[in-house]
């Protein structure tokens, strides 16, 4: 999965793909390098991120939906309305931080036949990482995934349409992080998708700057496959692809 931040603030490329055009180039550049999935993102929600108005979301993502429908696209987004307007525009998958927790959200997509990745967070991006505190942070992730899957199950989302994702990043420490790489598989049952690239997490490791971590982003890529991701959701497509064909050679003895 290819990022696309249409925003002016997201942590790693904000502004760099703000304008439509230049986004739906990034994106057809990532699908060339290999990306299976482009997430296409018009509202960051970086730690310590302000909310933007759903009518600045939908200016900023529908765009560059219109202009993708020949590929697989997914938007990140918590708001119901957008995601309707973004699954009738073409999108493929809907993305949520929020794991469909807003009023009238699982109502959004039940009905579609889209792939929704169900992603567990604390707090809200303005204030999440302000010391975020966890009894057993595995248990705890494990269970609030395990709610919101049954949640959509119980409104007939048929399992096959769903991923989770334990939120590196979200309400987190780099600590509560690789607990939960460490024991992936140990979360859901359900395909898993790690999205490590390039965040603060690889600073506190490495002491590096957003933009001289991709050694350590493909380094938790390949953490992440052999601990049983299935979806990686990355900012270096090609050179995430290379760890990929590395990972499989390896395991496969060819």
């Amino acid at each position: 999965m290819g990022v696309v931040n249409v925003t002016p603030d997201s942590f790693s490329d904000g502004g760099r793909y703000f304008d439509a055009q230049t986004a739906v180039a990034h994106a057809r550049q990532l699908a060339a390098d290999g990306a299976d999935l482009i997430d296409i993102g018009g509202e960051s929600t970086r730690p310590g991120a302000a909310a933007v108005s759903e009518h600045e979301e939908l200016d900023r993502v529908l765009p560059v939906v219109k202009a993708l429908q020949d590929l697989p696209v997914s938007v990140d987004t918590r708001r119901p309305a957008v995601m309707r307007a973004v699954l009738e525009a073409g999108a493929s998958m809907i993305n949520d931080v929020e794991a469909l927790g807003a009023q009238g959200a699982v109502q959004a997509v039940a009905a579609s036949g889209c792939a929704i990745c169900l992603m567990h967070k604390k707090g809200e991006p303005a204030t999440m990482q302000r010391d975020p505190h966890y009894d057993d942070v595995l248990v705890e992730v494990k269970s609030f995934l395990n709610e919101r899957v049954e949640k959509c199950r119980a409104v007939g989302i048929a399992a096959d349409r769903l991923v989770v994702d334990p939120g590196f990043g979200f309400g987190k420490t780099a600590s509560h992080n690789l607990v939960l790489l460490r024991n992936l598989r140990l979360l859901s049952d359900l395909p898993i998708l790690a999205g490590l690239s390039r965040k603060s997490t690889l600073g506190q490791l490495t002491g590096r700057p957003v933009e001289e971590r991709l050694a350590g982003s493909l380094a938790l890529a390949l953490l992440a496959l052999q601990a049983g991701a299935r979806i990686l959701r990355v900012h270096d497509v090609r050179e995430t692809r290379d760890v990929i064909a590395v990972w499989q050679a390896f395991k496969n003895g060819s």
